[in-house]
């Protein structure tokens, strides 16, 4: 393999990681530590940053086939912006960024396939499951590399929608929690409230306020794993839908309408808007994505908010 302007710069072994899907990360090790590599003929190790132009030996890797293995439709989700160094999509709902954990594809999988031209799309960031709104693709590796450092520095902007119960009164409220992550024993990411966690600061806004539901946006600080979601819930004022820290049997009764509101048969969390540095131009640039159609008759069917 010769190296391209788009993959220099990366270790050997992300490299290796990436180009050899489905290889236990042991044996791309093991082929790393036994000398099987060769870049310009010669051994290098696992640190190895590779450059433009570089030629990489990779030895016949065989591995068993999945039976299971399903290949990704090629999808096109709606855009709402893209040129040479970014696309930046408007996720649904239901829809996983990307394969694993019991989902054979998502997002990402689903672009390449419909994009095999493309030479390089990869996650800039990720948003859950059932979250909808504003997702940022890298088609070019100095461009996930500039945004990862805006997001590491904390110079990006994130803003989400998110639909809450209870009595929420104050306009302006700053929640800092520290967040443990957990994985269950069938597999399932979880997240608590806990002392000696990660440092989590969310800030949320008043938008709109309703007998029994409030509208916040919130302003991440951090990025956690779940943190809106468990910022909210350990407050007392869980999302609508949501089926991990939710009101369970609130969002049971929410499937059907009734004689004060209508349906609601999702979370009611929505990525509305992000604010970044274009990583080429190094010009501002703000983007939103509307509140999707089926969050905004549940809240017409409200009916006049109280505040």
């Amino acid at each position: 393999m010769t190296i391209t302007e788009e993959e220099a710069g990366q270790r050997i072994d992300n490299y290796l990681l990436r180009v050899c899907k489905g290889v236990p990360k042991s044996h791309i090790y093991r082929i790393l530590r036994s000398g099987e590599v060769r870049v310009n003929k010669g051994r290098i190790d696992q640190l190895y940053r590779l450059a433009e132009g570089d030629l990489v030996r990779i030895p016949p890797i065989r591995i068993a086939e999945k039976a299971s293995q399903q290949a990704a439709p090629g999808v096109e989700f709606p855009i709402v912006f893209e040129d040479t160094h970014l696309l930046v999509i408007d996720k649904p709902a239901g829809v996983a960024v990307h394969g694993g954990s019991g989902v054979s594809y998502g997002v990402i999988e689903q672009l390449r396939a419909a994009r095999p031209q493309a030479k390089f799309l990869e996650l800039v960031h990720r948003l859950d499951r059932e979250t909808s709104g504003l997702l940022l693709i890298a088609k070019k590796r100095s461009a996930l590399t500039n945004l990862h450092d805006q997001m590491r520095d904390g110079v990006t902007d994130k803003r989400y929608l998110a639909a809450v119960v209870g009595d929420w009164t104050n306009k302006r409220q700053h929640v800092k929690l520290p967040l443990h992550k957990f994985t269950t024993p069938d597999g399932e990411r979880r997240v608590v409230v806990q002392a000696g966690g990660q440092e989590a600061h969310t800030v949320f806004n008043l938008k709109r306020k309703w007998k029994d539901f409030a509208l916040l946006e919130a302003e991440l600080k951090t990025g956690r794993t779940h943190q809106i979601r468990v910022h909210l819930a350990s407050s007392g004022f869980p999302i609508l839908g949501d089926e991990k820290y939710g009101d369970f049997a609130l969002n049971k009764q929410l499937q059907k309408a009734n004689d004060t509101r209508g349906a609601l048969k999702r979370m009611f969390l929505h990525a509305y808007q992000i604010t970044f540095t274009h990583p080429d131009t190094g010009q501002p640039l703000t983007l939103r994505a509307p509140l999707p159609a089926e969050c905004d008759r549940f809240l017409v069917s409200l009916g006049q908010p109280v505040a």
